[in-house]
């Protein structure tokens, strides 16, 4: 098994760490725009069938190159920019792929997917990804589904919340703002809701979530949850459904001030030089300030609610995955769970556990049982569990 990381960054790391340590994979290679960044975590790994190269993505000939070197999959850790640059070079070489992005950019090229017969398998992260192979789990088990809900969630443990935003960094920080950029829609009683950027942490859409082993959370809403009601099946009989991101209380009464004023607008603030816009004060103003300090952990969640009918029974089930920063390696919880989950992807799909071919989704084509044990050997344990609701 051999395979190529594109991307040497926190969640790009965790991914060869990953495959470094499957007995399986016979060569991973590593390309970043700048390898030289990766020679002292690679020393880490003591063994030699890791190596890091140097390449810049943009140049899509090069790109083509590295991937036609006769990898068996690649998976792709760049910025998402590079997406459909990727899957395009994917498809000319007839490389399988993986991604966590969302699939929006790869949509187009279901087609092309499709005529050169490989496995492309994006939304392959935490959320997206354990969240939606989860969430397909949980919506097969009962007869009718009424409600969905869906969280995700990266923070600081409660002692290393000493901001006050309470809040801290483990992927980019200009990744986060536009996902705090983004409008949402959901189901509340039957009725689609469709809410603009400007809102999602309103009060009246913030609500409270207890999570074992964590305490207690709030939740904003976070992107189109009404999409993946059509690709469970269950449109027809749900009633509420919501992709939420959650934080400790208080983040996002913070996070509603400065979007009501234009932090996160990207036209340039007159009167400044170099035409600076508010969301690229807020990314460098605030990027220092929010990284942790070597001894502290962050905390990944993953929380799926499921309501209906099961054997003509109503009940709830919920599937849960908390995870923390390894200190032995000093992975985050976020790069383990995000890198950790491609990797497994990845090897699946080499090792056939993964058949089918085109543009998958880890919803309906990552087999649960399989998945989930991997996970547990990297001490991810999903919880389940199950209650009976009144008739």
């Amino acid at each position: 098994m051999r395979v190529l990381v594109l991307g040497g960054g926190k969640q790009g790391r965790a991914a060869v760490y990953d495959l470094a340590h499957a007995p399986e994979v016979q060569a991973v290679t590593c390309a970043d725009v700048d390898p030289r960044g990766l020679e002292s975590f690679l020393a880490t790994l003591e063994t030699r069938k890791v190596d890091a190269v140097a390449l810049d993505a943009a140049d899509g000939r090069r790109l083509r190159k590295m991937l036609g070197r006769g990898f068996d999959v690649v998976i792709d850790l760049l910025p998402r920019q590079f997406v459909r640059t990727v899957g395009e070079a994917a498809i000319d070489t007839r490389t399988s792929l993986v991604n966590t992005y969302y699939d929006h950019d790869l949509r187009p090229l279901a087609q092309r997917i499709d005529k050169a017969s490989i496995t492309v398998l994006p939304e392959m992260g935490l959320d997206p990804g354990i969240d939606l192979v989860l969430s397909g789990e949980a919506v097969r088990k009962f007869d009718e589904v009424t409600a969905l809900r869906c969280y995700g969630a990266g923070f600081p443990e409660s002692s290393a919340a000493d901001n006050p935003l309470q809040y801290k960094i483990t992927w980019t920080w200009s990744g986060v703002l536009n996902s705090y950029d983004r409008p949402a829609r959901l189901l509340r009683g039957g009725r689609e809701v469709n809410l603009p950027a400007s809102e999602i942490f309103a009060e009246e859409n913030i609500h409270s979530v207890e999570v074992p082993d964590v305490g207690q959370l709030e939740a904003f809403p976070n992107g189109d949850a009404i999409r993946y009601t059509e690709k469970f099946g269950i449109l027809s009989t749900v009633r509420d459904c919501g992709r939420y991101t959650m934080r400790w209380p208080g983040h996002a009464k913070i996070w509603d001030l400065f979007t009501k004023l234009g932090f996160l607008e990207e036209t340039p603030v007159p009167g400044l030089p170099g035409a600076v816009t508010p969301r690229q004060f807020m990314t460098c103003h605030l990027e220092p300030r929010l990284q942790y300090r070597p001894n502290e952990r962050d905390v990944a969640v993953v929380l799926v609610v499921c309501e209906g009918l099961r054997d003509r029974r109503p009940g709830r089930l919920v599937l849960s995955l908390v995870d923390r920063r390894d200190p032995r390696t000093g992975l985050m919880a976020m790069n383990r769970t995000v890198g950790f989950a491609a990797s497994i992807a990845g090897q699946m799909i080499v090792s056939g556990r993964i058949r089918a071919k085109g543009l998958l989704s880890p919803a309906s084509d990552v087999p649960y049982a399989d998945f989930v044990a991997e996970l547990a050997k990297r001490g991810m344990t999903v919880h389940e569990s199950w209650t009976p609701l009144p008739v």
